[in-house]
């Protein structure tokens, strides 16, 4: 499905603000609450707008320390990358893990009560031969410059 404007705009607004109401939303749309609505669920089942979450404020979590892995498998065979992803998946600690290209394959990062509990975890990690991981590089955050907050829309609109 092609977005026009109206979606785009809404897709924007959601974005940054999920809890805005259709009638907020209608006004700057220059729609009906009720298209508004219909447009918006039409977005969702379409498969644009996946969910809705809260972000929640990191002092709220309490003390913790955000790390990025950057780990290297030793094989790049299906089954050790499926059992290392399977692995992150089930992490509670791991927020985001993404395959790259580059000098290793994977780019995690983590959400650890402190450095020891992020050592620990690691070293089950590299003591499991099953995850196959030949090396884990870590880069501690020091300060968060930019949050992630949603992607630019950059879709092609109808005219």
């Amino acid at each position: 499905m092609a977005l026009d404007r109206v979606d785009q705009t809404l897709l924007e607004l959601l974005q940054r603000d999920g809890r805005m109401s259709a009638q907020a939303l209608s006004e700057v749309v220059n729609l009906s609450a009720r298209a508004t609505l219909n447009r918006i669920h039409k977005l969702e089942d379409d498969g644009h707008i996946e969910g809705y979450r809260a972000l929640l404020a990191r002092q709220s979590i309490g003390e913790h320390v955000s790390v990025f892995a950057e780990i290297a498998l030793k094989d790049q065979r299906q089954a050790t990358v499926q059992r290392f992803e399977q692995a992150m998946v089930a992490c509670p600690e791991v927020i985001a893990c993404y395959l790259v290209s580059g000098r290793y394959d994977y780019l995690v990062r983590l959400a650890c009560r402190d450095l020891a509990h992020y050592r620990d975890l690691t070293n089950t990690w590299i003591d499991d031969v099953g995850l196959g991981i030949d090396k884990v590089v870590t880069s501690t955050e020091l300060q968060t410059v930019k949050e992630f907050a949603g992607f630019p829309l950059m879709v092609r609109t109808q005219r």
